[in-house]
């Protein structure tokens, strides 16, 4: 490494704002859909398993594709992923209210073409984008502030969701939302990825096959992948049926609306702290951790009578555990393998995650509609905790032979 400075040229500056609006307006987005379920349900017939089931196909397009954007980030430049990212998230949310948006269409519109957006928009790319402009003493504090302002975006969104729902009606809030996502889509022109001689790192000869080769030949990573299947079952269960669970235990609409900006608001402090935390303990330690006090998190919410103070409560503990798993575990990946390929080996990561992520969306409609409560999907939630915060225990934070002897 050539230097050890927190900001190491004023691109890298630029960058980590850029990309710090671009997963604001992304995740702000994204945050707020299951708050439009009911409306879906009421003026398009959708029922909640079709929602659960198109936000379940989003999570999966949205893992899919990640790889996909980061290889294309990595070779071409982040800008340019983003950017293209952004084109198909705008489509899918025009669609949504001004096309064909029942049966099928439904699904395309939020489920695919949302998704491959949020593939290429959220978290992993720009994020992985600004791991490139730092060195390693500093570089998860760098990705910490991303993901904090992501955070922001999921405190804001929903209460500006809420607002615009009852005094616009969601064919206009999403109109707000095409408007934003354009504004997003000029901002990712300047998350630029660093240039040869802004690299930190020593060239390497390295092939994107030989990258994958040696990153699936290396337990730590498959263990960490599995680990991160777990962190997308959790938070788009949540994400996506809280609001729901909430009003079925007599709660208000502006309690679930009030449990998501809470998640967001948590959540900077949680993205901060896990940034922090991972330059000075090892980052497996804090990983588990997360996902043992997510379980614990669950149980109180659910077990406990229904009240506004209770999910509060929960919305800020959960929050505060929502993103900090991704510096933690971004910052692993760095470490093990360097960060050329880092785009790709994350989005794979990634991709487990999205897996995850579908069944919590899909699973948690399921066993609603099926069985009249989301009990079953709250006590899987649970049992994974437990799964994950083992799974973690045996990783090896320390970086792949190649790197130690480059």
């Amino acid at each position: 490494m050539t230097s050890e400075k927190f900001i190491n040229s004023n691109t890298a500056l630029v960058t980590l704002i850029a990309a710090c609006g671009v997963v604001l307006i992304s995740l702000g987005v994204r945050q707020t859909f299951g708050l439009f379920i009911n409306d879906f349900q009421r003026d398009l017939g959708v029922s909640i398993t079709e929602s659960g089931l198109a936000i379940g196909i989003q999570m999966l397009m949205w893992g899919l594709t990640g790889p996909i954007f980061g290889a294309i980030a990595d070779r071409y430049g982040g800008h340019k992923a983003i950017m293209l990212a952004f084109i198909f998230y705008t489509l899918g949310i025009y669609f949504l209210y001004s096309g064909p948006n029942t049966g099928i269409f439904f699904q395309l519109d939020l489920g695919i073409l949302v998704g491959i957006g949020l593939g290429g928009t959220a978290i992993s790319i720009p994020m992985s984008i600004v791991g490139k402009h730092f060195p390693l003493s500093n570089r998860t504090i760098a990705m910490s502030f991303v993901t904090a302002v992501g955070s922001f975006g999921y405190f804001i969104s929903p209460i500006f969701t809420n607002y615009s729902l009852a005094n616009n009606g969601w064919i206009n809030t999403l109109y707000y939302f095409v408007v934003f996502l354009l504004i997003g889509f000029v901002i990712s022109y300047f998350v630029k990825s660093p240039s040869v001689s802004e690299n930190l790192e020593k060239p390497s000869s390295q092939t994107t096959f030989q990258a994958l080769s040696e990153a699936f030949k290396t337990k730590s990573y498959i263990l960490l992948t599995s680990g991160f299947f777990v962190c997308g079952f959790h938070i788009t269960l949540v994400g996506t049926h809280v609001p729901k669970y909430v009003i079925d235990r007599g709660l208000e609409n502006w309690t679930a609306a009030a449990i998501l900006s809470l998640i967001g608001l948590f959540n900077i402090f949680g993205s901060l702290l896990s940034g922090y935390l991972s330059t000075k303990i090892s980052k497996k330690i804090i990983l588990s951790s997360i996902y043992f006090l997510r379980g614990i998190s669950i149980i109180l919410f659910i077990f406990l009578p229904a009240s506004n103070l209770n999910a509060f409560i929960f919305g800020a503990s959960f929050g505060f555990l929502w993103l900090s798993t991704v510096p933690a575990t971004s910052g692993i990946v760095a470490h093990l393998f360097g960060t050329k390929y880092l785009g790709l080996l994350y989005g794979i990561v990634f991709l487990s995650h999205q897996v995850g992520s579908f069944f919590g969306a899909y699973l948690g409609g399921l066993f609603h509609d099926l069985y009249g409560s989301y009990d079953y999907a709250w006590y899987l939630a649970i049992a994974l905790s437990v799964f994950a915060a083992i799974i973690h225990l045996p990783i090896k934070e320390e970086a792949v032979l190649r790197l130690k002897t480059e």
